[in-house]
Parts: C-alpha cells; structure tokens; sequence
C-alpha cells in the first residue's frame, strides 16, 4: 500500500510539474519544506516544555502548590523568548500550552486547573508584549484542549475553565480585548460538546420507546356498554 502510494505522489507531483512551471513547482517545494519544519518545531517545543515541567514537579515534590509557579515562569520564559528571537507569540503559545497541560499530567497534577492557568497566562503575556490577544488565546485553548486529549482527560471541563480563563484575563485588559476574545473563541465549547456527545451511547432513545406504546385507555373496549344496550 505504502509503496503504491508512493508512486501515486510521485504521478501527481510530475503532473503538477508540467502543469505549473518551474516557479509554480518551486512554491509547492517550499511550502512543504517550511511546513514539516514547523510541525518539527511545534513538537520539539512541546517535548522541552512537557520534560522541563514534569521534571521540576518531581524535583520539588509539591505539584498542586509548585504548578502555578512553575506555568507562570514557563509563560514568562516563552514570551521572553519570542522577543528576543523576534518570532511572534502566536505561532509558539500552542505548542507551549500543550507541554504545560501534558508536563503537569505527567506527575498526577489537575489538568483543568493547569488549563485555566495556562491560557490566562497566555493571554495576559501577548497583552504585556503587544501581540494579537484573540490569537494567542484560541492557540492556547486550542493547544490545552489538544493536551486533554491526548492524555485522556475530560475534554469538555477543560474546554470550558480555559475559554472562561482566556475571557476573565482579557476583563483585566479592557472591553476590546474581551469582545475579541469571545469573538475568536466562539463556538469552541459547543464544538466539543458535539465531539464528546458523538462519542457517548444514546440510551434516552431506547427509554423514550415504551413510553410511546399503547396507552392503558385504548385496551378498555366499549363492549360491556354495548351489552348493556341490547338487554334494556
């Protein structure tokens, strides 16, 4: 199947070749290089930020009290870093959140707390910078939610406490900031209420049935009057 595969990419990107050029075919090549280098990125920094958190967790031996330090000084390392590289915040808070959430499951922490945390954080470091508040929020709820699943967790708690979080960290902006962020994050609760409802067995279906079958006063019949009738 693989092999198959390959030579049917190898077919498309030859028609492709003929078809667009050598400027069009120089696009295509470029975009999937950068592409892969960024999925290669986004993992690398969720594999620093998962062992850096976990690790210090286990050093310390005090993961409910130590966590909040411990995402607050990710956080403000993450920023740091964008600014100096001059990479913007956007593009590196998913990966980041997601480390957070995995590093913290990892030593037995509260995933939902880490959650609401993480991307109050978050959003409250791009304010503090000059970045895209709304942006870096739905790329911190996104990378939590990502996390959630990945680890197993309860999907729909940690979607809710982290669009709460990213809404209540906007309040301390102002009422730009927090139009924005509603407007960004949208739909993302209900969205994974449908996720985890799909994934559930529907057993109101099945109870409903029997209650719509033949109600007791259909089976009392008129007869006994009828009878009565003919003997007067």
């Amino acid at each position: 199947m693989s092999a198959a595969k390959a030579m049917a990419d190898e077919r498309n990107v030859a028609a492709e070749e003929r078809s667009m050029g050598k400027a069009g075919t120089s696009v295509i090549e470029g975009v999937i290089s950068s592409l892969k280098g960024l999925n290669e990125i986004e993992a690398e920094i969720v594999s620093l930020v998962r062992n850096t958190v976990s690790n210090t967790l286990k050093a310390t031996g005090e993961v409910a009290t130590e966590s909040v330090v411990v995402i607050r000084d990710v956080m403000k390392g993450a920023i740091t870093a964008t600014e100096e590289v001059g990479t913007g915040l956007i593009l590196s808070t998913k990966s980041v959140a997601k480390g957070l959430v995995m590093g913290v499951s990892d030593v037995g922490g509260d995933i939902v707390t880490v959650s609401s945390q993480t991307v109050k954080g978050a959003v409250k470091g791009a304010a503090e910078i000059g970045a895209d508040v709304a942006l870096v929020a739905r790329r911190a709820v996104d990378g939590v939610i990502e996390a959630t699943k990945e680890v197993g967790g309860n999907v729909e708690d940690v979607a809710k406490v982290a669009v709460g979080g990213a809404i209540e960290a906007a309040g301390t902006i102002g009422n730009t900031a927090v139009k924005a962020v509603k407007d960004m994050l949208v739909g993302v609760v209900e969205g994974v209420k449908e996720i985890v409802g799909a994934a559930l067995p529907r057993p109101r279906q099945s109870a409903a049935a029997p209650e719509k079958k033949g109600p007791p006063a259909k089976r009392v019949a008129p007869a006994p009057r009828a009878r009565g009738k003919k003997g007067a």
